[in-house]
């Protein structure tokens, strides 16, 4: 039986406290980072964009600039379309960049700013050069959150920049919010089945580079321009997400304007899920699994045997974007454990939606919870009988105050090292991400015990 609870009856609340999510402007951002030569370029106040970056820093531990058209009392009155147009001129001077990413903040939304038109207007005026793109995306925060705002940049750079053409053998990726780890294993795993891969965005340079040996204003790294623009002539297209609809899909555009087929699949977590995958990649590329990918799935299995003794039956409280929850959940009752609490910030309804199937599926109970805060899932956990928590770093202070053991996945990891290298995805990383769990238990167990050295 599964069961949705909507809080403690007659409770009410005036605000947010401490918000299972972060900003939408923060993953159009990330996106951004994610192109080559590109600079992410905030339409609101400065304290916007200094918020970002302390979050994308602190996670990814690189330099991250993000610019702004700097919103004060007077243009929140009258307007920022002059405040914009200096933006972009001073980026254009400092920057050289092949590509400005423009997102809204709440801000500039809520006065009404129509920023297609004001860069129409700038472009008329020859204040961008020849040669550089511009797209802009609507995300103001209070209509999503950063996963959002990060499929919504997504979308709007293949819409103003994809172009038609001869189709390549070239497939195009859009991997979702993931870490720059997981696009490595992407990227390697498509090559290994004889196709490159058309990623967007890939970060994994731009996010998680080695030391320079001279500055560099951008990060070097990222999907080029031209890759763009081909991304209209790929064969087929691959998206990860367990949220997006027709609308909102960049790869609706793909297939109405340019005729790309394309398949939608959940991030790969697990084995049955990662089997998924590799069954998509074998049927559009005609070519069998790689022989490594095999061993790769062989020791994971093994790896579910050794370890089920530690891990059967114990219970999991699970939170972050939507995107990474669901597939985790069922990573989760793939091995044996309960999820026993799936909550996120978002509120697309494809939580309780896929999360109510799967919970029917293996026959257990789960508590459902979407558009929360810390608090509400601090509740929820009381009531659970909870063994573990699975998410971000913003939940330790509920970790702490239970004295519950956290595994760290997702965004953002801020207060452990190697955030940005963590893999979640493909056989590879499930392990990594099963040992984890394992350990959690074993380390616990050896914590209760006064023997010292003991087998477990």
């Amino acid at each position: 039986m599964t069961t949705m609870k909507q809080g403690n009856a007659g409770t009410r609340f005036t605000a947010t406290r401490n918000a299972c999510k972060l900003c939408a402007p923060l993953g159009a951002s990330l996106v951004f980072r994610g192109i080559e030569n590109a600079v992410p370029l905030l339409h609101g106040s400065q304290g916007c964009a200094t918020y970002i970056r302390r979050y994308l820093i602190s996670h990814f531990r690189e330099p991250v600039d993000i610019a702004s058209s700097n919103f004060v009392e007077e243009t929140t009155i009258f307007g920022g379309a002059e405040n914009l147009r200096v933006a972009v001129e001073n980026v254009c001077t400092q920057y050289g960049p092949s590509l400005i990413g423009i997102a809204t903040t709440c801000l500039s939304e809520t006065i009404g700013e129509n920023v297609p038109l004001i860069l129409q207007e700038i472009q008329k005026k020859n204040a961008v050069p020849s040669g550089t793109a511009v797209v802009s995306v609507s995300t103001p925060s209070y209509s999503g959150t950063h996963l959002d705002g990060f499929h919504r940049a997504v979308h709007a750079v293949v819409d103003q920049c994809a172009e038609s053409g001869p189709v390549v053998r070239d497939i195009a990726v859009f991997p979702g919010f993931v870490s720059p780890a997981d696009l490595r294993y992407l990227r390697t795993l498509i090559a290994d089945f004889g196709h490159p891969a058309l990623m967007l965005p890939d970060y994994s340079d731009t996010l998680d580079s080695g030391l320079w040996a001279e500055y560099h204003r951008i990060s070097p790294g990222g999907t080029t321009l031209a890759e763009i623009k081909k991304l209209g002539r790929a064969f087929v297209a691959l998206q990860f997400s367990s949220v997006l609809t027709e609308k909102e899909s960049a790869c609706t555009v793909l297939r109405e304007r340019f005729s790309v087929p394309y398949f939608t699949l959940p991030l790969p977590v697990g084995i049955g899920l990662t089997d998924q995958l590799i069954s998509t990649l074998e049927a559009v590329t005609g070519t069998r699994c790689p022989a490594q990918y095999e061993k790769e799935r062989a020791r994971l299995a093994d790896a579910y045997a050794d370890g089920h003794k530690y891990i059967f039956g114990k219970r999991a409280a699970i939170y972050g974007e939507e995107d990474l929850v669901i597939p985790v959940a069922r990573f989760l009752c793939e091995i044996g454990m309960v999820p026993a609490l799936c909550a996120s910030g978002g509120k697309t309804g494809a939580l309780r939606h896929d999360l109510l199937a799967l919970a029917k599926e293996y026959g257990i109970t789960m508590t459902i919870r979407e558009g929360v805060d810390f608090e509400d899932i601090y509740d929820e956990i009381r009531g659970i009988d909870a063994d573990i928590m699975i998410g971000n770093s913003k939940g330790y202070a509920i970790a702490r105050r239970l004295a519950l053991p956290l595994v760290r996945i997702g965004f953002p990891i801020h207060d452990r090292f190697g955030g940005a290298r963590l893999r979640h995805i493909g056989y590879a990383g499930t392990q990594e991400l099963f040992d984890r769990i394992v350990n959690v238990f074993l380390e616990e167990k050896q914590e209760e015990d006064n023997r010292g050295f003991s087998y477990l």
